[in-house]
């Protein structure tokens, strides 16, 4: 128990998994809002928007995370010079960092969430749009106000597992230097090394603490909000 004692005193632990929850938060915001779009793009009767939108959840799906990250970080943000701070902040740098590594966690879970709300998208009995065509309602109102409402809640299972693996996901942005818990684990094997089990230990109890309040809170959304057929 001391060495568990003696790391707790010495890297600050919270602050650490604070800015993994920050960067979660975030990335689930951002996947949420353009995995939306990706799935509605995916059932528009446009054929040409049904083409992009699968195009990107095929192309951002099998690409690995860790090559988004830093195509953001050192290719749009190093070479292309994309600021998304004032490049004049002492926290430049740091911002800099934190902001694109959530923009590649929004932009590659945003495929999984797609896939999630269209599975959801399934779920609704066509019927319902028919019924929505017939008394004049078009393509955009028929999704915002019958299909996607009904998508959402069937889809809760499937978005709470994709927010757990964003949780877990953010230990990938540790490798542009944002201070998130991945990188203090990184710190505390280079300087504590002889206290390897305590450490993997304390990352790991992090995260768990993390993830099943998640998981058994969206089981609950399912079931207490699946659409009875």
């Amino acid at each position: 128990m001391d060495g568990l004692t003696t790391l707790l005193g010495e890297y600050n632990v919270l602050d650490a998994f604070w800015m993994t929850i920050k960067l979660a938060i975030a990335g689930a915001i951002g996947a949420l809002i353009i995995g939306t779009v990706i799935a509605v793009l995916r059932v528009s009767p446009v054929g040409v928007l049904r083409g992009v939108a699968v195009a990107y959840v095929t192309l951002i799906r099998n690409t690995p995370l860790t090559l988004i990250v830093f195509f953001c970080a050192f290719g749009l943000l190093q070479v292309l010079s994309l600021n998304l701070t004032d490049p004049k902040s002492p926290t430049s740098v740091i911002d800099n960092n934190f902001r694109w590594g959530v923009v590649a966690l929004a932009v590659y879970h945003a495929s999984f969430v797609a896939e999630a709300i269209r599975s959801g998208i399934n779920t609704v009995p066509k019927g319902q749009a028919e019924a929505a065509r017939a008394i004049g309602l078009g393509f955009g109102a028929t999704i915002t106000s019958i299909i996607l409402p009904q998508a959402f809640r069937g889809a809760i299972a499937p978005l709470g597992n994709t927010m757990i693996a964003l949780t877990k996901n953010t230990t990938v942005v540790a490798t542009v230097g944002v201070g998130e818990a991945a990188y203090m684990m990184r710190q505390m094997l280079e300087f504590d090394i002889s206290q390897l089990y305590w450490i993997f230990f304390i990352i790991a109890a992090g995260f768990v603490i993390l993830t099943l309040p998640m998981g058994i809170l969206f089981t609950w959304l399912s079931r207490r909000l699946v659409v009875q057929r």
